[in-house]
């Protein structure tokens, strides 16, 4: 059994996440926002330092906190997308860094983003950042883990895919107008479109805490991604539904304005090489399987 402390346990990863690690006999503790509403929780603000003592005696800590990046990029949501993840990473690796007892290990959340659009290039984790707003905030938040691996805490990083779960995420904000059979590809549909399935996610995060060997960051995307046109048509395919309706680049562009571009439209063809180096074995390679499991279908 280990202590394990964690941030963004209330979101669709960690709301998969949390039970698992209960169920494995762990001991977990969470970072929120506010007042802490009872045991087993500490209050943080993620713009403010954190304590070395409030956060020192864990075996584990996992932070996946950052501010939704869905919705319309203003000046005001961009910053609050790159303080919450900038500025409460760098905060907690400090004070980690200094407590009287430090974890064993720290694994913080990224996201393929750091690749930006990049047509179809395969990118492992070898591969350079590209440019844009995600790219830069994902350099700076990966970054903020540093002062956590200098101080000699194994450190790693996860650049998350789409993740498909039947609770949240993109899939839940995609399934409306495809049960409505108004649904289709986005753009010319070429992009491609790295997806993992949430069981995949939460074995792979308990995969890296538990291996020594594993620091760094980890592309956590399924080994078989697709272009958008084709998860248009298998998500459809799934709901017997069909994918008639597609969504022009320009109108993407108008709806959602640089979220379009760097999420919807930018293509990114990203390989899990170093997950499946460690040996981990995907329960869902395929995106069919996976789009059954997480809508039971």
């Amino acid at each position: 059994m280990a202590r394990v402390l964690a941030s963004g346990m209330s979101g669709s990863i960690g709301s998969a996440l949390l039970p698992a690690l209960r169920r494995q006999g762990h001991e977990v503790t969470r970072l929120t926002r506010g007042a802490a509403s009872g045991p087993g929780q500490i209050a943080w603000d993620p713009a403010k330092p954190l304590s070395p003592e409030a956060v020192s005696g864990f075996d584990q800590v996992i932070h996946l906190a950052g501010e939704s990046i869905a919705g319309r990029w203003t000046d005001s949501k961009k910053s609050r997308i790159r303080d919450s993840r900038v500025l409460g990473t760098r905060y907690l690796a400090e004070a980690l860094a200094k407590a009287p007892a430090r974890p064993r290990v720290f694994l913080s959340a990224s996201a393929i983003g750091f690749y930006g659009d990049r047509h179809d290039e395969v990118l492992t984790e070898d591969s350079g950042s590209g440019t844009g707003f995600l790219p830069e905030v994902c350099r700076e938040w990966e970054a903020a883990t540093r002062p956590a691996a200098e101080a000699g805490i194994r450190t790693a990083q996860i650049r998350t895919g789409i993740v498909l779960s039947g609770t949240g995420g993109a899939l839940q904000a995609m399934l409306t107008p495809f049960k409505l059979g108004l649904g289709g590809r986005i753009g010319t549909g070429r992009q491609w479109w790295s997806w993992i399935d949430i069981d995949d996610m939460v074995g792979a995060i308990q995969q890296i805490l538990n291996d020594e060997r594993m620091t760094g960051p980890f592309n956590l995307t399924a080994p078989a991604p697709v272009t958008n046109v084709e998860f248009t048509k298998v998500l459809a395919s799934v709901l017997s539904r069909p994918a008639n309706f597609p969504m022009p680049t320009f109108a993407a562009r108008l709806a959602f304005g640089q979220m379009g571009d760097e999420l919807l439209l930018a293509s990114q063809r990203v390989e899990p090489k170093r997950l499946l180096s460690s040996g981990y074995s995907f329960r869902y390679s395929d995106l069919r399987q996976s789009l059954q499991h997480v809508l039971g279908r």
